[in-house]
């Protein structure tokens, strides 16, 4: 129970409440003008209490940065470094040096909605969906430790991502790049796999099953910080994906003379690094391309893998199995991605109930009973 007791203070008599918080220590408010009041909080902080709602006002002391500290230690345990680094990064530049110092207990919604509007004028809205989720995550704990009654950064407006441009090469073009590019063996390679780069450049000469034409993606390689770092795919799942036949000629050629703890491509010891997009050999393959070629499309390595769902939709293939080749976790993920790939199958749709509906019986009925088509 709290308990309301008066004091004399400089600027006349005061009260001040004192109660026992839920850890069992003694807690005490100070400064009360009229016993009503002080009984007000008195009685509102034990209905907190009873309820095991209350929250400690020097709890709620605490600086971002404090808790950060304790969120980021988290997302290490569980995320991979690509995915930490990209983290670490948005908190070090955009909300470390406008929140790390903050008290929870001080911050506010309008304060949080001025923040993203100010960097939404500056950075993209990829960069601001980033900075504004950790400040969020971040006080989302807060809340769960009953630091703070609720989250002030929730329910603020982001700006949308622009879907980003996708590019689907032909056979003809994969020909005109690869004819172009240092490593055309792996232009090939990511064309007609789906791979993503890491995946294709973590394979060892024991992934390749060359009796089968499949290759064990087990690996990716990725760049964080400079350094290639090695670790599962992207869905922390394995996978085995096939590749046309006239890759495997290719395929043995590097794999000779490897032992079968070697890189399938690159020198066999150092993993084949993503290529500089500026003046990379794949970027300067892609100019001399469309130097000789005007139409043809300025391309990424990602856009092969792109390519490669065109390629396979194009030649038949089911959702399932393009699903499953480019290692997505649901069929409804690649058809959602690549919806457009799939327009032609509504025309197809259209045709096949006109051919099912000639295809029907025909059914006489009276005059009076035959349906209307149109508005009558």
């Amino acid at each position: 129970m709290a308990s309301v007791h008066a004091y004399q203070s400089a600027n006349g008599r005061r009260y001040y409440v004192r109660y026992y918080k839920p850890d069992g220590k003694q807690g005490a408010k100070r400064g009360f003008r009229t016993k009503r009041e002080a009984e007000e909080f008195a009685a509102t902080v034990s209905v907190a209490i009873t309820q095991n709602s209350y929250i400690d006002p020097a709890d709620s002391r605490v600086t971002v940065a404090a808790l950060a500290e304790v969120w980021l230690q988290d997302q290490a345990a569980v995320l991979k470094p690509s995915s930490l680094h990209p983290l670490e990064s948005a908190w070090r530049v955009h909300v470390e040096p406008r929140w790390g110092t903050t008290r929870i207990a001080a911050i506010r919604y309008s304060d949080v909605r001025a923040w993203v509007t100010e960097l939404s004028s500056s950075r993209g809205a990829t960069t601001v969906i980033r900075s504004y989720g950790i400040l969020a995550s971040i006080l989302d704990i807060a809340v769960r430790d009953r630091r703070i009654a609720e989250n002030p950064a929730r329910g603020i407006k982001l700006p949308r991502k622009r879907p980003k441009r996708r590019v689907y090469l032909s056979h003809a073009q994969v020909d005109q790049l690869a004819a172009e590019a240092g490593y055309p063996e792996v232009v090939y390679f990511l064309a007609y796999t789906g791979l993503r780069w890491g995946e294709a450049t973590a394979l060892r000469i024991a992934d390749v099953d060359f009796s089968r034409r499949r290759v064990q993606v087990q690996e990716n390689a990725v760049m964080v910080n400079g350094k290639v770092l090695t670790g599962t795919p992207k869905t922390h799942v394995t996978r085995s994906v096939p590749y046309p036949d006239f890759l495997g000629p290719e395929l043995q050629l590097l794999a000779r003379g490897r032992r079968p703890s070697q890189l399938l491509f690159g020198d066999g010891v150092n993993h084949l690094r993503l290529p500089n997009s500026q003046d990379g050999w794949f970027a300067n393959a892609v100019r001399r391309a469309r130097a000789k070629d005007p139409t043809f499309p300025s391309v990424t390595p990602h856009d092969l893998r792109h390519t490669a769902a065109s390629l396979a939709i194009s030649a038949g293939a089911n959702v399932k199995a393009v699903q499953r080749m480019l290692g997505h976790a649901s069929a409804a993920m690649t058809l959602d991605t690549y919806a457009d790939l799939f327009d032609d199958d509504l025309d197809y749709v259209a045709d096949a109930l006109s051919r099912a509906r000639l295809a029907a019986p025909v059914i006489v009925v009276r005059e009076q009973e035959r349906p209307r088509l149109g508005p009558r």
